[in-house]
């Protein structure tokens, strides 16, 4: 009787046993089914430049996928959409665009998206006309993109990607919300650094001259005077007639260092250094600056704050 009751016991026991895995299994899949739904309500978003890659991730942080079209280097002014980035802009929920012609080959790719009611968020869309500048000097046809060489600009267009952003997915607006106080505080204290070291200059060297005309917020915002070789775009060429002013302008005012530009080719500037040394003055190229694209995964500038940072280090350094 007792060996019949202790037989029992164990299969009730063994029973249990398998009973409990059997839940644990259950809870596991369900565990990882609800991770899977997690991450498939995630709404994805597509960047044109690295810039805008950026400032979406600083805002969106991880709750939104976030996908940038251009890589790191790449120009684009002349950048122009793959089918299969065709394919994936009309599979996201939401695409975040410079505007202001910076994005001239995809022109009218975004046409097409915008009147399927695709959201497509225009980063430059709510900065005020008195904050934007022209294209030209004479003022005529549409302003300067280059808009994030302005912290003042960038600032405003932060919340115009959060705005964007919450229509994306407005279960997400606590977090965009804070993630936006925070980086507004950031670009507060960047521009802040910036001042603090163009001042290490006497304003007669505040001159940076580069390959394209990439830098005139810059030199808005922060007292400085641009001179570049080709024009806002890099569509336009650059002549020889160009070149040899700008070499004089460099001769008469003795500037110290003229500076390249990660996405965009050496030798306009190469040509000006060797255009200057055969007037008789030697003025060597200062550094790599970061005109329309962050560095990459592998450097430190691949974030907007820190290529700024490493951009304003260089110019005042060089031209010390």
């Amino acid at each position: 009787m007792k060996k019949k009751f202790m037989m029992a016991f164990a299969l009730l026991l063994s029973l249990g046993v398998l009973g409990a895995c059997a839940n644990k299994k259950t809870a596991d899949d369900k565990s990882k089914d609800n991770k899977v739904t997690q991450t498939s309500e995630k709404k994805k978003v597509i960047a044109t430049s690295t810039m805008l890659y950026d400032l979406v991730k600083q805002i969106g942080a991880d709750a939104f996928e976030v996908e940038g079209m251009m890589k790191a280097g790449v120009d684009p002014h002349l950048y122009k959409p793959t089918a299969k980035d065709v394919d994936k802009l009309g599979k996201s929920d939401a695409i975040v665009v410079n505007g202001l012609h910076l994005e001239g080959q995809m022109g009218e790719v975004l046409k097409t998206l915008e009147g399927e009611n695709k959201n497509v968020v225009v980063a430059s869309k709510n900065i005020p006309s008195s904050d934007l500048l022209p294209w030209s000097e004479e003022g005529a046809g549409p302003n300067d993109p280059h808009i994030w060489f302005s912290v003042k600009n960038w600032k405003n267009a932060a919340k115009t990607v959060a705005e964007g952003l919450k229509k994306t997915d407005n279960s997400k607006s606590e977090i965009i919300d804070k993630n936006l106080l925070k980086y507004e505080k950031e670009l507060d204290e960047l521009s802040e650094y910036i001042n603090k070291k163009v001042k290490e200059l006497p304003e007669n060297q505040r001159v940076l001259v580069t390959a394209h005309d990439a830098f005139n917020y810059f030199a808005k915002e922060f007292g400085f005077k641009v001179e570049a070789i080709q024009g806002i775009s890099t569509e336009s060429e650059a002549s020889a007639s160009d070149i040899k002013k700008l070499a004089d302008y460099l001769v008469e005012t003795k500037i110290k260092a003229v500076f390249v530009e990660s996405s965009v080719p050496k030798k306009t500037i190469e040509s000006l250094v060797e255009s200057c040394k055969s007037k008789g003055h030697n003025v060597k190229i200062g550094g790599e600056l970061y005109s329309d694209s962050l560095g990459d995964e592998s450097t430190k500038e691949n974030t907007y704050i820190s290529m700024f940072k490493y951009n304003i280090d260089t110019i005042v350094e060089a031209l010390k």
